[in-house]
Parts: structure tokens; sequence; C-alpha cells
């Protein structure tokens, strides 16, 4: 998991029979060149173990340093093969390397001959059932010790996710001989005892259901609060980025959140920074809805925000009270194709109710000086103004000048007229006339070459 699983999150999930936990993906070559970068990735301690590190990338030296820098703190190195996010494919890693067998059997066999620690890949399946297990042969041929498999496709994500297919996992569990993980699909206990039985894999990884419930592999549904305030204390101990916590919180309470009255506390988690704002956040679910669990007062179902959630979602969802850890069903295709289609239904009803929004005072404010307010408080001693910038027009068209402009123009007119009137601009980087002199420069001296040349030979 990208930024996800630091260590904070993995001690919470030890606590709660989590066997083995996986450091989120680091990048190869930031983990190799940049020394800040890799002490914060590896963040770890005693207790911590077993504990694989996965690494994405594409160049199969860069990965053999950055893993032999981190072997030392972890029981095997990750190759994580599955990554299909939009970052992975600029990046040119994750699950947009499955096509690349030569260059993954050279990664594989680089760092399976070079290290001191076991190599494991995770990936995901191809449309094919053939290739995926010729996909798979190929890496353990390669020097993979275990193989996790993710049952979906690279294109299953967002709102194609759908169903993981675990009869591609079950076919490559029977082809090959190394330990096998499953993953996809695994939402609760019953789930992972379905899944060993079903493929024969070894073990069972989670990672979206884990988000939900950290407490999953113990088989209970715990309350948001408790889960929400161990972790906090995890965090006291092993300091991890703000966003982080953020990001578990909103997991954690995503089904509360999502209900229309909790909308304002909803706004109080995105401009929190402080770990004393986190602890009043999780108090305040705490205090509302203690009661309903405790029986003392009767819970009178809430409405979902039609802003963030939907009907569908919600007859879509697990039937257990929402301050309760349960992960979010993602809708099939089909129900998401409808959840587009009511929301546009909605955005086009001209009689419509648009959400509202208000100042600490409680005056109406437009959404686009909410959104002003909101990262004023995020950054609350930032000067007054500094953020907004003073753009003049270009005098020949309407794009934004360059400060930096030699000739006070836009980028587009600025080269326009460097390369017309042989010009530099090095505000722009901009060096026609400098390249031009020097491409000149080179070429006389290669005339005098060639006239010295003849001389020679006369």
């Amino acid at each position: 998991m990208v930024d996800q699983s630091e260590l904070a999150w993995r001690m919470l999930c030890r606590r709660y029979n989590a066997e083995l936990c996986y450091s989120p993906m680091f990048h190869s070559n930031l983990f190799a060149k940049d020394p800040k970068y890799r002490k914060e990735a590896l963040q770890t301690c005693a207790d911590d173990r077993p504990l694989i590190i996965q690494f994405c990338g594409n160049d199969p030296k860069i990965f053999l340093e950055a893993a032999l820098l981190a072997q030392d703190y972890c029981d095997a190195i990750d190759i994580n093969l599955g990554c299909p996010q939009a970052i992975a494919k600029r990046g040119h890693y994750g699950a947009f390397l499955q096509d690349e067998w030569e260059l993954l059997t050279d990664i594989v066999k680089t760092l399976h001959h070079n290290l001191s620690v076991p190599i494991t890949c995770k990936i995901r399946v191809f449309e094919e059932k053939e290739k995926t297990v010729k996909y798979a042969k190929m890496l353990e041929s390669a020097g993979c010790q275990l193989l996790t498999v993710h049952g979906r496709t690279r294109e299953q994500k967002g709102p194609n996710t759908g169903l993981a297919d675990w009869s591609y996992i079950k076919l490559v569990r029977d082809s090959i001989k190394i330990p096998m993980f499953a993953n996809g699909n695994i939402m609760c206990l019953k789930d992972v005892t379905r899944c060993l039985e079903e493929t024969g894999v070894q073990g069972v990884m989670s990672a979206e259901g884990n988000l939900h419930n950290p407490a999953l592999f113990s088989g209970i549904t715990p309350k948001t609060w408790d889960m929400a305030s161990e972790y906090l204390d995890f965090v006291e101990i092993f300091p991890c980025p703000i966003s982080y916590i953020r990001g578990h919180l909103f997991k954690l309470f995503h089904h509360l959140l999502n209900l229309k009255p909790n909308s304002k506390i909803r706004e109080e988690l995105a401009v929190a920074r402080e770990m004393w704002q986190f602890r009043s956040f999780v108090q305040k679910i705490k205090d509302k809805y203690e009661p309903f669990h405790e029986g003392i007062d009767f819970y009178v179902e809430e409405e979902i925000d039609p802003n963030i959630g939907s009907e569908i979602i919600k007859d879509y969802n697990l039937s257990l009270p929402p301050w309760l850890c349960q992960p979010y069903i993602r809708p099939l295709p089909e129900i998401f194709k409808k959840i587009i289609e009511e929301k546009i239904k909605i955005a086009e009803d001209p009689l419509r109710i648009k959400r509202q929004y208000y100042d600490e005072e409680g005056n109406e404010i437009s959404r686009k000086k909410m959104k002003r307010l909101r990262r004023k408080s995020r950054r609350p001693n930032k000067p007054e103004g500094s953020h907004e910038r003073n753009i003049e027009a270009c005098p020949i068209c309407t794009n934004p000048l360059g400060f930096k402009c030699e000739f006070k123009l836009c980028r587009h007119c600025c080269r326009d007229k460097c390369f017309e009137e042989n010009f530099d601009c090095p505000g722009h980087k901009f060096f026609f006339k400098t390249k031009r002199e020097r491409k000149a420069f080179y070429n006389n001296l290669l005339k005098i070459d060639e006239k010295q040349n003849e001389l020679d030979n006369l």
C-alpha cells in the first residue's frame, strides 16, 4: 500500500493477529539516492517482524542498490508488480511492467543472486489464464521465492474494480512450486478461511479490507473510536506524516463520515493538523455514538450525504451499525454506472438544492471562499495573500507573462520571438542565439580542419 502501512499502522495490525506485514511501496531510485527519504522509509523496531520491504522501479542496478541498503532491516524484499495507479504508469513501474518479461527476469535474477534475503513478487493477472500461468512460472524460474497473486487485472481499478477471480489464483497455485499468497475480496476472517480452502495458497493478504478494519484477522468488528485511539497511541510512539494519520481516520470512519449529520465533523478532520485535533475528533464521534452502541439511546438511521455517498451504495453495503469497523463494499461496475447516472441527473436538475457553506460566524459563503478558509486553517502561520500571485497578461496574447522573462512575454510568445529574431531568454531557458553561435563556431572549426587536411594531402 502506498503511504498506508507505516510502522504505527503495522504495529496496530500485529496486535490483532496480522502475522506478516509489508512496508509501504518505496521508489527504488529515491531510496538509493536520497538519504532523507531512506531514513524515513526505514522506520521499524524490534517487534516489527517478520517484515517485507517492497520496492517499485524498472532498473535492475538501482533496484539492487536500494535492496542492499534495506536487506538488514527486513526478512525479504518484495518487487511490487501489481500497482495499477496512474503514477505507476507515468513512472513505468508496478503493473505496467507486466509485459516486459525480459526486464523482469533481469531484475529478479539480479536481486536473487546478490541479496542475503529472499525475493518475493506481487502480481496481477492477465485476461488469459494461460498467460498468467506462464508469467508466474517466468518469475519463479528467475528466482522469485514467494509469489502473491492479486485476482484482478491491471485495468480493474476505480469504478471498474469488480470482484477478484480466485480461479486464476488456484490455477497458478497448481502450476508453480514456490509458496503463494492470495489477494483480493478479503473483507473479513471468513473470506480468509474460504480463500485458503478454494485456492490452496499458503497465506492471504488484505489491503483495503485491512484499512477499514485493522482487526480483520482477529475475526472481530471493533468500535471505530477504539481502533482510532489505539492507532493514535502508536503514532505517539512512532510518529508519521499528518497525511497518513488523516487518511487512516477517514478510512476507519468512512461509513460514519458519509452521513449527512456528520458533514461538519468531517470538515474538522479534513483540516486537522495536530494530535490533539485528531483526538478531539475521535472523542466527538465516541460521545455521539457510544450511547447507541451501549443501548442507552435508540439509533435512528441517518441520511447519507448526497454530496459524498449514494442510496445505491447504502443498499449495497453490509448491515452492521456504521460505528463498527467494517469493509467498504466497492460497487460492481454496473452498479457504479447507475450511481454516475444518478449524480448526473441530480446535477442537471434545475430545482436541486445546492450544498451550502458557512463561515465560523454562521454566515453563508461560496464554495470558493470555503476552500480558501480551509487552506488557511491548514497553514495558519502562512502570511496573508502569500499564496496569491499577481499575474499580468502577456501584451501579445491573453496568457500570463513570465516573471523572469527578458521581454515580458508569456512562454509561447517568448519562444516565437527568440526563434525568429535570434535572442536568448534565460528566464524561460530559451538559448537560440547561444546555440546558433556555438554551432557556427564548431562549423568554422570543422571547415578549418578540412582545409588543413587538404593542404596536408597536397
